[in-house]
């Protein structure tokens, strides 16, 4: 066995029913495919057994326990030289695993340890969702960090889209027990080990996030905690980037507060300063309005839609602060509190 797909599920079964029909179409069939069931009440058991006679497929039901020890679970019970991590919510365009064949087997590059692919919208996925996925990949949101870029001097694979050498998988241990960032996290302990993970652009898969802007805000608000935490395990892997979207937050909530303030100082303030506070109020609330603008052109032309563009307004913004919200919590509770990472956030669950 060649290839081995492992995919943690929490209450998903939809999702992993177009995963693994789209698993079902890919031209190099060298694969068995582990789905961990993290102790949903929702399970997809049913949907697994419809393909069980299609594909190589092996259905488990754990406790839940978050999606690195899942993915620890399936990666103990698999056979495959090369183990492969997708998230529940992935579907796989049928090249996926060939154009991974040819990067593993071309000889000519540098050797192959570990990778992880780019990941794209899909016509059929609703507007929220290809607003989530452009804010998510935007160079004006992201600032291209997330991959897709061959120009990237160091590339770190997200377990929606990561592949690896099974014995290194094993030497390394799997995932930590990190709440959220522990993918990050395996990846930075990848090249500590001293294996540099490569960015293969072809093995791209469809993404479709969260579907709606409160479940992305908790995901992104998770990911800002993350950052602190991956500091704590990581000295030195917080760059300024990482700092933008705190920086981004504090400076929106200022101009508000500058906004609302100047308002009130038009109703209640002197006659006099009238166009002085008016002024005020245009001065705070242009960089809003001109950011909103950038965002809605680039991504309406991206998209060739004018609803996702203007959908794509509040996905950013919902992006940049909650990972601001989530950051600042993360830096207080564990930089000025000095609280360890599962004391701050014992009452934060897998979601």
């Amino acid at each position: 066995m060649k290839y081995s797909f492992i995919v943690p599920v929490f209450n998903r079964p939809d999702e992993v029913s177009e995963l693994l029909e789209s698993l079902c179409s890919q031209t190099v069939k060298d694969f068995e495919v582990i789905i961990v069931e993290d102790g949903s009440r929702k399970t997809c058991k049913g949907v697994c057994d419809k393909f069980a006679s299609i594909l190589d497929l092996h259905y488990y039901y754990k406790d839940n326990s978050g999606p690195g020890q899942s993915r620890n679970y399936g990666a103990e019970r698999s056979r495959g030289e090369w183990l492969i991590i997708l998230d529940s919510d992935v579907v796989l365009p049928a090249d996926y695993l060939s154009s991974v064949e040819c990067r593993v087997q071309d000889s000519n590059l540098k050797e192959l340890v570990a990778w992880g692919g780019p990941d794209a919208a899909h016509e059929s996925f609703t507007p929220v969702q290809k607003a989530i996925s452009y804010s998510m990949t935007s160079f004006f949101t992201t600032g291209g960090i997330r991959g897709g870029k061959k120009k990237l001097d160091k590339f770190f694979p997200r377990s929606f889209n990561m592949g690896i050498r099974r014995d290194v998988y094993l030497q390394l241990g799997g995932f930590s027990k990190m709440r959220f960032g522990e993918d990050i996290d395996f990846s930075y302990r990848i090249v500590e080990a001293g294996h540099q993970p490569q960015l293969i652009p072809e093995a791209w898969v469809w993404h479709k996030r969260r579907t709606d802007f409160r479940k992305f805000f908790r995901q992104v608000y998770n990911s800002g905690i993350a950052r602190i935490n991956l500091e704590k395990r990581h000295p030195g892997t917080l760059k300024l980037v990482h700092l933008l979207p705190t920086v981004f937050t504090l400076g929106v909530f200022a101009l508000i507060l500058t906004g609302a303030f100047g308002r009130i100082m038009m109703v209640y303030g002197e006659p006099a300063d009238f166009r002085l506070w008016y002024w005020v109020v245009i001065a705070a609330l242009a960089p809003i309005f001109l950011y909103s603008l950038l965002i809605f052109a680039d991504s309406a032309r991206k998209n060739r839609s004018v609803h996702v563009g203007l959908l794509s307004i509040p996905a950013a913004f919902t992006q940049l602060v909650g990972y601001g919200l989530g950051f600042l919590e993360s830096w207080w509770k564990r930089c000025v509190l000095k609280q360890d990472e599962f004391q701050a956030f014992e009452k934060t669950f897998y979601k």
